[in-house]
């Protein structure tokens, strides 16, 4: 939502008319001034959106107000020309809405294109929430980052790497969500005042690694001829890709990391297929590059990918992860009930290379338990589990 600037308006004043923190509003707008507004300039209200009212008998600016929750003047705000003192029956108005609903519906087939519908309207409602995609897919397709947050601690989720894992897409969705309601409505997440969080640290997400997976999973392959053959070859011959892991070129995103690829190839897959092929080389896939220039680019402090499935967290990597990983791990696993496991005979992973280049924490977090894909059915369980884990990975 959108207000313009009259003559004595301050972002101070903003924030009080609309119940809004100062700096959410500050993030909001970036390209402008915030200490000296221009008049006639447009200022983004975040956590809001607007609706038309058309004027009844009887109404007055206060008793609109009073029924919308507003102060009087968050309606001439929006309706500059508006008299204070008369109003004409069948005058159209917009007023303020504060949102305090989901846009988010993670309790579906989550394909790409309903990942970026998702995306462009969190933008559009929350504009201090930063747009920052990662790079493109084998097909195309653009890997959306996205980034909230103020603080010098710079933590990282992300979600499906692999494609059958899709489900852990719209569970960090959901989150992103529910952050930005809390912030927005002053509403705490499980007793944690979520604006402290805002202030100290930076969240940079990555929803969806594999895109081209994860539709391949969903939807089947491409119309493109070549591309649908190889695909459905490396499959066995099955049109059946719920155990599809791998990206569109059947490399196994998560074996594709320079953290002892040369033993986790020399075991697995020579040729590409539904999953553990590693490629030719580390780092050969677009995804894969993408995630690894992000990595050097932000030196994040900490970085958490969410898989599925087996209700774990695994968190060490050749004795090279620092002390307080495992501080870390356990609170995670305190708030989650998932079972900390510090080596597994694993390499070439995200966060396997995470560790050995920065050595700093680095959590794999196997979501859920059952068969991938895990079925939606086990969504809110999965998310209240998952809840616990995001907030202290911002917390501590």
């Amino acid at each position: 939502m959108e207000v313009s600037v009259r003559p004595g308006d301050s972002i101070w004043y903003y924030s009080k008319v609309f119940n809004l923190p100062l700096q959410l509003i500050v993030d909001s707008n970036r390209t402008i001034n915030a200490q000296v507004l221009i008049p006639n300039e447009q200022v983004r209200i975040p956590g809001y959106v607007t609706s038309l009212y058309t004027i009844q008998r009887g109404d007055t600016i206060w008793s609109i107000a009073q029924r919308i929750n507003m102060p009087m003047d968050a309606i001439f705000l929006l309706n500059p020309i508006l008299s204070p003192y008369v109003l004409q029956v069948g005058l159209i108005l917009t007023l303020p809405v504060r949102v305090t609903w989901r846009v988010v519906d993670g309790k579906q087939n989550y394909e790409y294109s309903k990942m970026v519908q998702d995306i462009r309207i969190l933008l559009a409602i929350y504009p201090f929430l930063m747009d920052e995609p990662v790079g493109n897919s084998v097909l195309g397709k653009e890997i959306p980052g996205l980034t909230i947050g103020k603080g010098q601690k710079r933590v990282h989720f992300n979600a499906s790497f692999h494609a059958n894992e899709w489900i852990t897409t719209p569970i960090v969705m959901t989150f992103l969500n529910d952050y930005l309601l809390s912030l927005t409505n002053n509403r705490p997440i499980r007793g944690l005042s979520t604006l402290p969080l805002y202030m100290q640290t930076s969240l940079n997400i990555v929803p969806m690694v594999n895109p081209d997976g994860v539709e391949l999973v969903l939807n089947g392959p491409p119309a493109n001829e070549t591309i649908r053959n190889n695909v459905i070859e490396w499959n066995g011959g099955s049109t059946d890709f719920s155990g599809w892991k791998a990206n569109i070129n059947g490399v196994d995103l998560n074996d594709q990391f320079p953290a002892e690829w040369d033993l986790e190839r020399e075991r697995n897959p020579k040729t590409p297929g539904p999953q553990d092929y590693g490629g030719e080389s580390p780092l050969s896939e677009p995804e894969s590059i993408a995630m690894a220039e992000l990595t050097r680019e932000r030196d994040f402090a900490r970085v958490l990918a969410f898989h599925t499935q087996g209700r774990v967290i695994y968190w060490g990597f050749l004795g090279l992860e620092p002390l307080e990983t495992e501080q870390l791990v356990n609170e995670f696993a305190r708030v989650s009930g998932y079972e900390p496991v510090q080596t597994i005979d694993s390499y070439a992973g995200f966060k396997d290379w995470f560790i050995l280049d920065w050595r700093r924490p680095g959590f794999t977090v196997e979501l859920g338990f059952g068969t991938n894909p895990l079925p939606i059915s086990q969504f809110d369980e999965i998310y209240e589990e998952a809840l616990g884990i995001f907030l202290v990975a911002l917390y501590r």
